[in-house]
């Protein structure tokens, strides 16, 4: 009874979760759209979004102490979400890829004004130093994803066939329990660390992208299982769906 209530606090932190996204995505979209020369109000957007991620963050990796088995491989999450999962969640390196994609993207999209001196301060403007800083902090990422993927294999062998999640359950050291506040923290930190490095505008161009990635990402993989009726495997009380088209590019 204990764990199916762990699990069912997870369960309800994580669709929370997806809510306040939404939430944040459409005041996200109405700065860029209206104010888009405030700093001051961006940055105060970009500041409340931060919050939530943390507090977020911060309530999953206290959940994963006492019900790694949604931390590590969540029903609620979709077939397609669920392959791409790295120690509970996207690698933290995957933020920073986003942003050279989106820098090259925007720079692509307004290359003829560019090159005539026009200038919006937008993503596809990133300068040298701000480059530089990514570089920095793309590689300290790398390195401490390898780390933890190193360690989690170490552990995984010396438990001979023993399930991943059962390296963050109560029978696990205390240093097993916290490997998801570990992650956690190093997601955060390293999705705190771009937003220091962009400009106020970038930081909300390059939060409304992830955000429409991530909700659009969901929602189409959620169908797709629904098409292929694994849904109903998993819960026969939801309803089927025949619509499987792909999310829209950023």
């Amino acid at each position: 009874m204990a764990k199916q209530m762990k699990h069912q606090q997870s369960q309800c932190c994580y669709h929370n979760w997806m809510a306040q996204q939404r939430l944040d995505l459409d005041e996200l979209v109405q700065a860029l759209n209206n104010y888009p020369t405030d700093l001051d109000y961006l940055q105060l957007i970009t500041s409340k979004v931060v919050y939530h991620f943390e507090n977020y963050s911060t309530a999953r990796a206290q959940l994963a102490k006492h019900d790694a088995t949604s931390f590590f491989a969540p029903s609620w999450g979709s077939t397609f979400e669920n392959s791409f999962l790295w120690i509970g969640g996207c690698r933290p390196s995957l933020t920073i890829r986003l942003v050279y994609a989106l820098c090259g993207s925007q720079l692509n999209a307004h290359l003829d004004e560019f090159l005539e001196g026009v200038r919006h301060g937008n993503l596809g403007e990133i300068s040298s130093s701000q480059l530089k800083s990514i570089d920095n902090l793309h590689a300290k990422s790398v390195k401490e994803e390898d780390k933890l993927t190193s360690h989690l294999a170490s552990l995984q062998e010396s438990m001979a066939d023993e399930p991943l999640v059962l390296l963050a359950n109560d029978n696990g050291s205390p240093g097993d329990r916290s490997q998801g506040e570990v992650v956690d923290k190093l997601r955060m930190n390293i999705f705190k660390s771009m937003i220091d490095i962009l400009t106020p505008l970038q930081a909300v161009e390059f939060l409304v992208a992830s955000k429409k990635l991530h909700l659009s990402l969901h929602e189409w993989s959620q169908r797709r299982d629904l098409r292929m009726g694994i849904t109903q495997l998993l819960n026969p009380n939801q309803p089927s769906s025949s619509s499987d088209h792909p999310p829209p590019s950023i």
